[in-house]
């Protein structure tokens, strides 16, 4: 499957439950929703991407991509450390200038 540069350094960065989260591939304004919390710059990115692999050590395998241009959605199987796992979740990428802008994770 062919992913965008920066969605596939996305997923290549949650392989790893312990490695730093990939904020060089977000704008510098860029928005996370998940699990009905809002994420919005590097800081708090990289703030909720800490807490969410200590919480789950989750990892994420891309399945299926639609969309194209700005915004694609990638569905992705999700194996960690929670109820149900693993689970298919959409992760909804809007794309600018080769970096991610927005990031909606959800069922």
């Amino acid at each position: 499957m062919k992913l965008p540069p920066a969605i596939q350094a996305y997923f290549d960065a949650d392989t790893d439950i312990d490695g730093p989260a990939p904020t060089t591939v977000f704008a510098t304004n860029a928005i996370v929703k998940d699990e009905d919390k809002t994420h919005v710059g590097h800081e708090a990115i990289a703030e909720w991407w800490r807490a969410a692999k200590a919480q789950y050590q989750a990892t994420s395998e891309p399945r299926e991509i639609s969309g194209a241009g700005e915004r694609v959605t990638v569905l992705a199987e999700v194996r960690g450390k929670f109820t149900g796992s693993p689970i298919t979740l959409s992760f909804i990428f809007t794309l600018k200038d080769n970096a991610i802008v927005t990031l909606e994770i959800g069922a």
